[in-house]
């Protein structure tokens, strides 16, 4: 076990009294680890019956999962077609509390690196829209990357200071994952301890304090905000939400479906909060708060229009019925989500489904858009491969007199198209022999080993 800070400790055993040896003694044992099914791809029921690792449910999300370190899923193929999500268990807990409803217009303050923006997606269902922001750009790129691997079509990704969206009563629902202390995570990243010691808790607080108050100002009435923090400290975690209580009267604290294991929070007025220790749950530690800001009201939405698909032969093959409108940049063609939001001044990376682009009269589709599709969704999945893939990964060789890409010796691409809902995961792909001749073979990657 790494030395704890002396102070840290001492602050720990004010907070847990009788648990603080049980706490401590939670550093000894080794971490866990989990990922969440992406249900943009595929069931929990389908991922169940082509699943190749040792799994079991996580008790406060539905499409979570334990799974061993040695099964290694960062390595198989399933992972790079996007049908799940490597998360650490506790920190599935705040998109899963936040009620997200179809057509809501949701905001993730400060979403990279991705995982709980794509758990919102994945309840909005490839309708309404998602703004992920993180004030970092090069965090907000790899929160593109993540969005992208994972289907997700009707969303804006943003790399904004909080402060500077204005945006005031716009968003249904607010997602504020706050950097914080990171106490939660000593076990799990050491590395954190060092930045405890120069920064401390104030350091934070104050910064989730300016977070919070700008983001009710962008939350309608009615609207619902998580805040949540992977850190013990009373003066990040119950403070903040009293402070917040103390500058909208109308924001009321509401109850969390309960799992066992989780400790209430430490003021009456923060009851209905979550605590998670590691000698109370498997996963890490983590605070989680869900507020309403006044009445919940009931709203007329928009119903999002189906987009019209270019007339090529590619895209008449695809069976997705995508939400939003077709634009066109420069060459480059974007599929915009039909709820839009003002975005003037605002640093955009991304907003909605990138397609590709038109080089030499020719339309070069995106790997974004491969990655949105299922292999039910387009007809001639051989020939998606072939145009999708094609030169897409480091490294790819690509035959041209037989039109495959290939890695070495094996084949290039784990794209989207891995499994079904049947519960197969085995399907052809093509091989290049000794001899320089490629023939298809049946792969069933649900027993793939690296």
């Amino acid at each position: 076990m790494n030395k704890l800070p002396e102070q840290y400790l001492q602050n720990m055993k004010q907070l847990l009294q009788d648990e603080y040896d049980n706490y401590l003694e939670s550093f000894i044992n080794d971490r866990v680890y989990g990922l969440r099914v992406n249900t943009n791809k595929i069931s929990v029921k389908g991922f169940l019956k082509i699943n190749p690792f040792n799994l079991t449910p996580i008790p406060w999300c539905e499409d979570g999962f334990y799974f061993n370190e040695s099964d290694k899923p960062s390595k198989h193929p399933y992972y790079y077609a996007g049908l799940y999500y490597i998360q650490e268990p506790s920190a599935m807990l705040p998109a899963q509390v936040l009620p997200i409803e179809e057509n809501d217009v949701v905001l993730d303050a400060c979403a990279a690196p991705g995982g709980k923006s794509s758990k919102l997606a994945n309840k909005l269902n490839g309708v309404g829209l998602l703004v992920s922001n993180d004030i970092s750009v090069s965090r907000a790129q790899v929160l593109l990357k993540t969005l992208e691997s994972q289907g997700i079509c009707n969303s804006y990704v943003m790399a904004q200071d909080i402060n500077d969206i204005n945006l005031d009563n716009t968003f249904d629902k607010i997602l504020i994952d706050a950097p914080c202390s990171g106490e939660g995570m000593f076990r799990k990243e050491p590395d954190l301890i060092k930045s405890w010691l120069e920064r401390g808790n104030e350091y934070y607080a104050n910064i989730q304090k300016s977070i919070i108050t700008k983001a009710l100002s962008l939350l309608k009435d009615g609207g619902q905000l998580v805040y949540s923090t992977c850190t013990f400290s009373p003066l990040e975690d119950e403070q903040i939400i009293e402070y917040a209580l103390s500058i909208c009267p109308n924001l009321k604290v509401l109850p969390i479906k309960q799992a066992n294991g989780f400790v209430g929070g430490i003021t009456e007025k923060t009851k209905n909060c979550v605590r998670l220790y590691p000698h109370k749950i498997k996963g890490e530690g983590h605070f989680v708060a869900l507020l309403q800001k006044g009445e919940s009201k009931q709203s007329n939405k928009t119903i999002n229009s189906n987009c019209v698909l270019p007339n090529d032969e590619l895209f008449n093959n695809i069976t997705k019925k995508y939400n939003g409108t077709l634009v066109t940049r420069q060459d480059k063609i974007y599929i915009e989500p039909t709820i839009t939001i003002n975005t003037q001044g605002l640093r955009v990376l991304r907003s909605g489904l990138y397609l590709g682009e038109y080089k030499h009269n020719k339309f070069e589709p995106s790997q974004a858009l491969a990655m949105s599709l299922t292999k039910d969704e387009y007809k001639l999945y051989s020939l998606i491969w072939r145009r999708f893939v094609a030169c897409r990964m480091k490294n790819a060789i690509y035959d041209t007199s037989q039109n495959w890409p290939f890695y070495g010796s094996k084949f290039a691409t784990y794209s989207s198209l891995v499994g079904d809902e049947s519960g197969r995961g085995d399907f052809v792909v093509p091989e290049r022999l000794a001899d320089g001749t490629v023939v298809e073979t049946q792969r069933n990657f649900g027993q793939y080993t690296n």
